[in-house]
């Protein structure tokens, strides 16, 4: 019954033109990439250490030809024999013997070749790929993307150095099947959103397509504990199968923190007339509903005349449940996304769910993931925001760009329809902003908009992000422009979600010392390595390391140790303001994603809570500290005090979470040089599920104490000390000079 799996050895060579013949070839891994393979048989050093990567831009423009032999494995009966690749990055052709088979444009849609009667021993197979896709005319960088569907991080970004993976990028190998077969199976679980005093009732759908007629389908489908819990059988008079069952009262799929991602194992069997199983595929689907509603009084505003429309839905309903979405934008994991696999997936997914995080937004400039990322995002509870593959360009409808956009669209939504993670579909990243100049009339807006509906009717559609009441943005911790700190900036933002902020930070000192050059490592420079991984010149002013920012706050450093220390405080505290600030302002605001999650090579400085390949920041450890579902939480005007100041925090008690918080006594105080100074004593009433409550604001005039310039702010919730939470601030001695020890001003 099982279907037989045989692995390929590969070599690549490149050349001028897709006839010649490759001068050199070398050994290839795949999945892979062309320029990881050529860079290894000729000894280069790793790409992400010092500039090395300039030395692989020139393979973008060659024709690189991956090639392998292929031996028969014997058949028996009435086998089949098919070569099975789920993806090539980017146009290419593949020839048997010199003949050409199958010709496409596009990464993300998977091909498979019958190759039984073509198939002699020895025959070489050839997988042509042309070079890297670049618009006529465009300026150099991601503008170039702007005609295919070849993700544009890819031409250079501010935190990604131009490096355009080619190549086969997913699993490619020989299958042996029976010649009656099934092809492809889907299992669609639909729910009805939940509604007391109904009976719920969740219709599930196998959907088949079988190679030719005949035979028996038989569906087996078990709960989360193994248990049968239905079977269908039904003889396959035509090549397209439809069966279908309805589950009483199912176990539901949560996100993280709501309930458990409870999923269900379809197993879908064809046998013969003799009753012999011939084949079969085995999915898990989970019983959810998903909806983006108007959150609450979103309907009157505009209060007044003239009126225009309400801001979009973007609040998240989980099976009837209104959600606080605490999450994260997440980019390629890796420049070469042919490396990566479930183990790479999982350690990075793991960080997040830990976190407290349920929205992952898999951001429209990179790839769209391999399939086990999907699977491990059901497993984990974490909801995936899905975008196509446009960034930040204004993607012209031509007939040609059409045409493969359409292809490569249809082939993702069918792909990840069935997932339980699938939250929403996304058109691209910031199409609506003046740097790319579409609008909602863009003809591949709508195109992308009618395949979602007509292939997944159920799943939400945006645009773009952000839409009207959405914010990207700031992405610093201070914005030199206005003097406004990110308590400031939040405090005074009024938005329905936070898709993307940022704050930057420094990478660890292990990991600079890893690919920075030592005679470069400290003190940093503009030039050289430290640019080259995005500290200087990467957006705008010094970003992404703000050196003079750092300097700013803590005075000059001395040691790198030290300036690391700094950077990665004052992005600690950012994000902590910007993740409490969002959820304070429920139920208005809904969502609140930082840019971005992980790394996709080495940043010297950036905004990421992870650095590459998967080592956390300090920072992560703050965020997961911001999305407890019920914590103490402080609005702090900003970060830096004098002595004699009135430092005036205002305290709150926060919750997302799906039950009520009973009534409990918070009590905040101020630690300074090892003395700690009682603030305020608060008794907190009960919260309802997902309710927060604001609190006293604190007034205090700071001491002078020798504290090195820091004091912390601590919450502990009596009998709760899992909700307890604190705050590193600055304190500097007064205007007029430092105050005696211990003064209280």
């Amino acid at each position: 019954m099982e279907r037989e799996r045989f692995g390929l050895e590969w070599t690549v060579g490149h050349s001028g033109s897709p006839d010649e013949e490759p001068a050199v070839r070398v050994p290839a891994k795949v999945p892979g990439a062309v320029q990881l393979d050529w860079a290894a048989a000729e000894g280069w050093p790793p790409y992400y250490e010092g500039t090395n990567y300039e030395d692989y831009e020139w393979m973008e423009d060659r024709f690189w030809s991956c090639r392998t032999v292929l031996d028969a494995p014997a058949l028996s009966g009435d086998q089949r024999l098919f070569f099975v690749c789920m993806g090539v990055d980017y146009r290419f052709e593949v020839r048997l013997d010199g003949v050409k088979l199958h010709e496409q444009e596009g990464m993300f849609t998977p091909f498979e070749l019958d190759l039984t009667e073509e198939l002699v021993p020895g025959s070489k197979l050839d997988i042509v790929v042309f070079p890297a896709p670049r618009r006529p005319g465009a300026e150099r960088g991601r503008a170039e993307a702007s005609q295919s569907c070849k993700p544009a991080v890819g031409y250079g970004w501010d935190w990604h150095p131009r490096l355009i993976p080619l190549g086969i990028w997913d699993e490619a190998f020989l299958e042996v099947r029976p010649a009656l077969h099934i092809r492809r199976a889907e299992t669609v679980c639909r729910l009805p959103v939940p509604q007391e005093g109904r009976p719920l009732q969740a219709d599930v759908c196998l959907r088949a397509v079988l190679s030719q007629p005949g035979g028996l389908l038989r569906w087996l489908v078990r709960d989360p504990a193994g248990e049968l819990v239905a079977e269908r059988t039904l003889r396959a008079e035509t090549g397209d199968v439809e069966l279908r069952l309805a589950l009483d009262n199912p176990a539901l799929w949560w996100p993280n923190g709501h309930g458990e991602p409870a999923l269900y194992t379809s197993e879908a069997l064809l046998l013969g007339e003799d009753g012999q199983a011939l084949d079969r595929s085995v999915s898990r689907f989970g019983a959810r509903s998903v909806r983006l509603v108007m959150h609450e009084g979103a309907w009157d505003e505009p209060s007044s005349f003239p009126k225009s429309r309400s801001d979009p839905p973007i609040m998240l309903e989980i099976n009837g449940r209104r959600l606080f979405a605490k999450g994260t934008n997440w980019v390629p994991p890796d420049i070469f996304p042919g490396t990566l696999d479930k183990g790479r997936y999982e350690e990075l997914l793991e960080m997040a769910r830990d976190a407290h995080m349920n929205l992952i937004r898999s951001w429209g400039g990179g790839i769209v993931n391999k399939e086990v990322f999907f699977d491990l995002c059901d497993e984990k509870g974490l909801l995936v925001w899905q975008e196509f593959p446009l960034a930040c360009n204004d993607y012209e409808a031509t007939p040609d760009y059409m045409n493969v956009l359409d292809r490569e669209s249809r082939s993702i939504i069918e792909r990840l329809r069935s997932h339980a993670c699938l939250a929403l579909w996304c058109g691209g990243n910031e199409l609506f902003n003046g740097w790319s100049g579409m609008t909602d009339q863009s003809p591949a807006l709508r195109l992308l908009n009618r395949n979602c509906f007509d292939l997944d009717p159920e799943t939400p559609f945006l645009p773009t992000s952000p839409v009207t009441g959405m914010g990207h943005g700031h992405y610093v911790f201070r914005d030199v422009s206005t003097g406004d700190e990110v308590f400031q900036l939040m405090h005074a933002a009024s938005c329905t979600a936070y898709t993307e902020f940022g704050i930057p930070s420094p990478a660890g000192v292990e990991q600079l010392t890893a690919f920075l050059p030592a005679e470069e490592l400290y003190p940093p420079r503009r030039g050289g390595a430290w640019e080259a991984h995005h500290a200087f010149g990467a957006w705008e002013e010094d970003t992404w390391l703000c050196e003079g920012l750092i300097e700013h706050y803590f005075g000059p450093h001395r040691t790198l140790e030290e300036l690391v220390e700094r950077g990665q405080l004052l992005q600690s505290e950012g994000y902590k303001c910007v993740y409490e600030e969002a959820r304070r302002q429920k139920p208005k605001c809904s969502m609140a994603l930082n840019w971005c999650f992980n790394e996709a090579w080495p940043a010297a400085a950036n905004n990421s809570l992870v650095c590459w390949p998967a080592v956390p920041k300090p920072a992560l450890a703050a965020v997961k500290q911001s999305c407890r579902p019920v914590l103490a939480s402080a609005r702090i005007p900003k970060f830096s005090w004098r002595e004699g100041e009135w430092f005036e925090p205002q305290l709150w008690m926060l919750s997302d979470s799906p039950e009520p918080v009973p009534a409990v006594r918070l009590t905040a105080y101020l630690v300074i040089g090892g003395r700690r100074h009682a603030l305020l004593d608060w008794t907190c009433p009960e919260l309802e599920a997902n309710g927060n409550a604001p609190g006293p604001t604190i007034r205090f005039r700071l001491p002078f104490a020798d504290t090195g310039g820091r004091m912390r702010l601590v919450l502990e919730v009596e009998g709760h000390s899992e909700w307890n939470s604190s705050y590193t601030l600055l304190l500097k001695p007064g205007e007029d000079g430092p105050r005696r020890q211990g003064l209280n001003l």
